[in-house]
């Protein structure tokens, strides 16, 4: 089921870019996996569902220290692994090695795709062209789309701005990339601040409803559909298909 709040046609739009971290993949189950399989090896015990959390809520503070120029420019990779460090500490993990360290890191390159993802996508590229539009770096956004069959037309990342979202720079230098102006362009989140900040940017909206992007029985869930302002509110990307009639 989805709401539709502005029609949109076909002719209206020529490109769609999406929020992948919670939006197109599971982060949180991809960061469990891992840390349970590592935790395992080195016997080490940890509720890894905490650390996923705790991780990810480092995620807006290490790129607040970008965004107001505490540190110069770092990929998501370099921020990860400070997170990390800071983390390890935390929940008094001390028997990773560097190497355990650099692949644990590595596992925001190996997340899965949401169930309806991947044939969501197949949908929309059969009309539009479709495109990340992510805090990720180039090279992690394609290392996850090669490992997990993601079938994007091309990557765009906050990278190519020099900032990271929600500052005005990402979505502009994305809809330059893409040679379109911004109101041709769609931006698919499950985030409200990323879809405010896109529709500020001149760019239309999309909501997708994540509810287990923190797990099952976690309070912090993805913003309700009916509280979203966003253009088009759609339960999943075949949902989304089906709002844009393709």
């Amino acid at each position: 089921m989805y709401l539709e709040k502005a029609l949109m046609t076909p002719p209206d739009i020529d490109a769609l870019v999406f929020d992948v971290f919670g939006t197109v993949v599971d982060w949180r189950s991809g960061v469990i996996r891992d840390g349970e399989k590592l935790g395992a090896e080195r016997d080490v015990d940890v509720d890894w569902a905490a650390f996923a959390d705790a991780w990810r809520d480092e995620y807006q503070p290490s790129m607040d220290r970008v965004r107001e120029g505490d540190i110069p420019w770092r990929n998501l990779d370099a921020l990860h692994r400070d997170s990390l460090e800071t983390l390890l500490d935390r929940f008094g993990i001390e028997a990773f090695t560097e190497a355990d360290k650099e692949w644990l890191t590595g596992v925001w390159h190996r997340l899965d795709p949401w169930p309806d993802s991947i044939p969501g996508l197949r949908r929309l590229r059969a009309e539009y062209l479709v495109a990340t539009l992510s805090n990720g770096h180039v090279r992690l956004l394609a290392n996850m789309a090669k490992r997990a069959g993601i079938p994007w037309d091309l990557i765009l990342s906050a990278e190519l701005s020099g900032h990271y979202k929600p500052a005005e720079e990402a979505y502009l230098r994305a809809v330059e990339l893409l040679d379109v102006t911004p109101d041709e362009v769609i931006m698919v989140a499950a985030h409200e601040t990323d879809l405010e900040a896109a529709s500020e940017a001149g760019l239309r909206t999309a909501y997708v409803h994540r509810p287990l992007e923190w797990g099952s029985s976690e309070s912090r869930s993805t913003n309700e559909p009916s509280n979203s302002t966003a253009e088009i509110v759609a339960d999943d990307l075949e949902d989304l298909a089906v709002a844009l009639d393709v």
